[in-house]
């Protein structure tokens, strides 16, 4: 056998091959980094295992120069690297912050902040951070209208809510920016002009507690240079919090890494939806990912005589089983099912509405509509997400400026695609278990529910 053909070979470039599609670019080199890290250095931070990389998923994150033990702190930021509404109140804002009444949002003395350093440029003593800071971003309050346009409607309403209150915030601070015009060289307006584009929110760590000279609402972010490179995996688990002995802002792994490997941490439990409405991406393979079902869309394929539909609607809101109905890679929810059997009561099974909102089937039939309707109002979805991946191929075909915030929504579209033709085989599946042995579906395994001991009169 000639060499390189046996079995072992085989496993040898199918090992590498996964990894070098894994694995990222290193891009410590670049002069961006270089400054960073003789900044962070400065102020008493310097990470040995840590290097910035460039990934093929997840593009710059931070890779790992060693092997990473579960429990291991990671990282170990400095108080004196975090950017805080303390960092404000100290600075040259501190003072024109104490005068202006009504007291600024924490949010919007970050914000100030911010921008007023970008514009400082080379003075600023934060450039080396602001440099690495992304010049664009893609949460939905910074998308074109024409791209909020293409995105789930519960998803483009919220997006648009946004968008309202960003341009609320800088409304309603543009008279605190005229009151910093002997800082400035150039005009106020023309410094802190509308643009969504330097947000701490998208960027941040969680502190707490309340700061003298600003307003009543809750402070809890902090920008936190280097430690803003990790990417958001929900495969992950870590510890995240200030160690007040250290005084430095500590990230621990709960699970190891691998050497040259991307490390990771984990925003939360969040769909796909929340995390590019919060955060302006859509992470692949989200375990979390759902598509949810509104009250309007639940009741779309329900009789519109049904007398009792009010009543119905009124219980499922009482018992909050209005919302949080969802399809997921598992096939419709438990939330979901419920409700859809409670509406889909008979006028003589309607006394029975307190053991189906305890996991019961009430009857054969009763299961039967229950699994029809939610088979519709899934094929509705996947007929849609269909339809929309369409038009945001076209447009992509058309507007190559808007390649990146296209191919963002087209993400999200097509992951709840597969979701929808997941759920669909599931509830063909219970479909034909209904059909096939009624009986079957009384035991609890499947769908997590009871048998039925009758109704109370």
């Amino acid at each position: 056998m000639k060499k390189g053909r046996g079995r072992t070979s085989r496993i040898r470039r199918r090992k590498l091959c996964r990894s070098s599609q894994s694995r990222g670019v290193n891009e410590s080199y670049k002069p961006e980094f270089i400054a960073l890290k003789k900044w962070l250095k400065a102020r008493k931070f310097e990470d040995t295992n840590l290097i910035p990389a460039c990934f093929p998923d997840t593009g710059r994150g931070l890779m790992s120069k060693t092997s990473l033990q579960e429990g291991q702190v990671i990282i170990s930021l400095p108080e004196s690297c975090l950017l805080t509404t303390d960092t404000v109140i100290r600075s040259y804002l501190g003072a024109y912050i104490a005068k202006w009444q009504p007291p600024p949002s924490p949010l919007l003395a970050l914000c100030t902040f911010l921008v007023a350093e970008r514009h400082a440029g080379d003075r600023s003593p934060w450039k080396p951070y602001l440099e690495v800071l992304p010049k664009a971003y893609t949460c939905p309050v910074c998308l074109e209208p024409e791209v909020v346009t293409l995105l789930p409607r519960p998803l483009a309403a919220e997006a648009r809510e946004q968008r309202t209150r960003v341009r609320e915030l800088f409304t309603s601070a543009r008279g605190f920016f005229s009151s910093l015009q002997p800082l400035l060289p150039e005009a106020a307006e023309s410094v802190f002009s509308y643009g969504p584009s330097c947000g701490p929110g998208a960027r941040r760590v969680h502190g707490a507690g309340q700061r003298q000279g600003l307003s009543a609402e809750p402070d809890t972010c902090a920008l936190a240079p280097f430690l803003d490179l990790l990417n958001h995996s929900p495969a992950v688990q870590v510890e995240a919090a200030f160690n007040e002995e250290s005084r430095c802002y500590e990230i621990r792994t709960g699970s190891g890494c691998r050497r040259h490997e991307e490390v990771f941490i984990c925003y939360g439990p969040h769909d796909s939806r929340r995390l590019l409405l919060e955060y302006g991406f859509v992470p692949r393979g989200n375990p979390h990912a759902c598509v949810p079902v509104s009250q309007d869309m639940l009741v779309k394929y329900l009789p519109s005589t049904d007398k009792q539909m009010n009543k119905k609607i009124s219980i499922l809101k009482d018992h909050d089983f209005i919302e949080n109905l969802t399809f997921g890679w598992d096939g419709p929810s438990w939330r979901l099912l419920t409700a859809l059997r409670l509406l889909c009561l008979e006028a003589g099974e309607f006394l029975c509405w307190k053991k189906v909102l305890l996991g019961e089937i009430i009857s054969d039939v009763n299961e039967k509509k229950s699994l029809d309707i939610a088979q519709k109002i899934c094929r509705y979805f996947t007929e849609e997400a269909s339809a929309m991946l369409q038009k945001v191929s076209h447009m992509k075909d058309k507007e190559m400026a808007l390649i990146h915030q296209l191919t963002l929504v087209e993400t999200l579209w097509t992951e709840e695609l597969k979701i929808l033709r997941a759920s669909a085989e599931t509830l063909s599946s219970l479909q034909t278990a209904v059909r096939d042995s009624p009986r079957c579906l009384r035991s609890p395994p499947l769908l997590g529910v009871a048998p039925s001991a009758g109704c109370d009169a």
